[in-house]
């Protein structure tokens, strides 16, 4: 019989990766974030680091932890969030922020591991 922890982590682990695509006016995907999702350790890290009871710096932060390129590189680097905070478009932030919060919802997690793969 399964063990229930091995169970819970096949099939909603930190192996799974989800993927949004941010779009331009036009339509047209112009940046394709992936990431993993969030475990409650990754969320007492991300509340520290935050050092603030605000949820726009949490999501902030989780965004800049958690997004990763099609290569499984980091997009943002820690030093990014005041750039991020001062010129970025607060509703394209929330935007892919959401996308994160909500993620196993909606997202296609077959389809990002095999746009990974390829």
């Amino acid at each position: 019989m399964t063990r229930a922890v091995d169970l819970l982590k096949s099939k909603f682990g930190v192996s799974q990766l989800y993927k949004y695509g941010l779009k331009d006016e036009n339509g047209e995907i112009i940046l394709e974030i992936f990431w993993h999702p969030l475990t409650i350790a990754e969320r007492e890290m991300i509340q520290k680091k935050s050092a603030t009871e605000d949820a726009n710096d949490f999501a902030l932060q989780l965004m800049i932890e958690k997004a990763l390129d099609k290569d499984s590189k980091r997009l943002f680097a820690d030093g990014d969030k005041a750039s991020l905070r001062r010129e970025v478009n607060a509703n394209t932030l929330q935007e892919i922020q959401l996308a994160m919060l909500e993620s196993g919802s909606e997202k296609e997690v077959d389809q990002a591991k095999a746009d990974l793969k390829s």
